[in-house]
């Protein structure tokens, strides 16, 4: 087991990383004084995989008063949700001293920590992702939030968890299509930090892919390195950590146009990735030859949705309804070679254009 520490001064927490750690949760919670009084908040998918070995690792009762089990999917991502939640956790008697664990992936993460960060003004609260995506991404940094009909994460707060608990062994159950959108916020840090990781991962993805343990627990320990690092330096993402959008600016704008029902989050930002590597490229930021090196890791990522019936006007709209707007202008983070990315928000729109229209499938520009 290895651990990372989130430096955030009285806010620091650890990431402990490991295959098979799950066991040694309580042990963990009980080291920081939060292991006495837990509420678990879930998804009946991970319940029914792994419920029962929480609720004995937690020693709770069978009856699960404190297993608080929500539906799955982003479209119960929102304040209906949260609002059942602080019922349940009032009915049970949770007080300000209670720890919310979540346990599940990004959207679970989401809401927890967004009850957590609200319920009496601020409890404790717990990461135990159990998707590919939740444990390098999501899981890490304190960003919690519902959607809006307006747009996703609209609504939120920065609320740091207490620890986060990585058992990678849990992947094994992961669908093929969560594990593929989950790599591709993996190439993510490649791209925006690292370029020997970025080649490494061109060098072992079918090791990922086929789910080599040993292979698995390394890249997810670098991945949550990198994004510890750009935390603590920009918790608040007023500069730094912006860098951690690349794709998401396209990416948030499939998953709006399309309702949030046809793209996995990780999928959206594979495309996305794409398409402002594209526009990197036409900007005269990204040589041809590294456009292509990503453009043939991005294409070992299978995306089962497609990009039918998605007009690039749409997409562009879309776009400047995003939260990352400023002052009117629209930012977007384009690599300016592997392992280094800048924050533009002077990116003309026939630019953007170029990268919107070689996603939908106009390969000419």
């Amino acid at each position: 087991m290895n651990q990372i520490k989130v430096e955030l001064g009285e806010r620091s927490y650890p990431i402990f990383i490991g295959t098979g750690i799950l066991p040694k949760l309580k042990e963990m919670l009980d080291s920081i004084g939060l292991g006495r009084s837990v509420a678990v908040i879930t998804n009946t998918t991970v319940d029914k995989l792994y419920g029962s070995q929480l609720r004995a690792i937690l020693q709770l009762s069978a009856e699960g008063e404190r297993f608080i089990v929500i539906p799955d999917g982003e479209r119960y991502k929102v304040l209906k949700t949260v609002e059942g939640i602080y019922t349940r956790l009032l009915e049970v008697g949770c007080e300000r001293n209670t720890t919310i664990l979540a346990f599940g992936g990004g959207v679970v993460g989401d809401i927890a920590g967004f009850a957590a960060a609200t319920f009496l003004r601020g409890v404790p609260y717990v990461q135990v992702p159990t998707t590919l995506l939740a444990q390098v991404d999501s899981s890490v940094g304190g960003k919690v939030g519902v959607n809006h009909p307006k747009g996703k994460n609209l609504i939120g707060a920065f609320y740091q968890p207490r620890l986060v608990c990585i058992d990678v062994s849990v992947l094994q159950t992961l669908p093929e299509r969560e594990l593929m959108a989950g790599l591709a916020e993996v190439v993510k840090y490649g791209v925006i930090w690292d370029a020997d990781f970025f080649n490494f991962l061109a060098e072992n993805f079918p090791k990922l892919v086929g789910l080599e343990f040993a292979m698995m627990e390394k890249v997810v320990q670098r991945c949550c390195e990198i994004k510890s690092e750009v935390v603590a330096q920009d918790e608040r993402e007023k500069n730094l950590r912006m860098i951690l959008n690349f794709g998401h600016t396209v990416g948030h704008a499939l998953e709006a146009v399309t309702g949030y029902k046809r793209f996995r989050h990780g999928e959206a930002v594979a495309l996305g990735m794409r398409s402002e590597a594209k526009m990197a490229l036409a900007r005269g930021f990204l040589s041809r030859t590294e456009f292509e090196k990503l453009e043939n890791l991005l294409n070992q990522i299978k995306i089962k949705a497609t990009l039918q019936g998605i007009e690039t006007d749409a997409l562009h709209s879309a776009m400047k309804l995003d939260k990352k707007v400023r002052d009117g202008k629209l930012r977007i983070v384009l690599p300016k070679k592997l392992g280094q990315v800048v924050i533009c928000d002077d990116v003309e729109k026939p630019i953007i254009m170029v990268g919107l229209r070689y996603l939908v499938g106009d390969r000419r520009s």
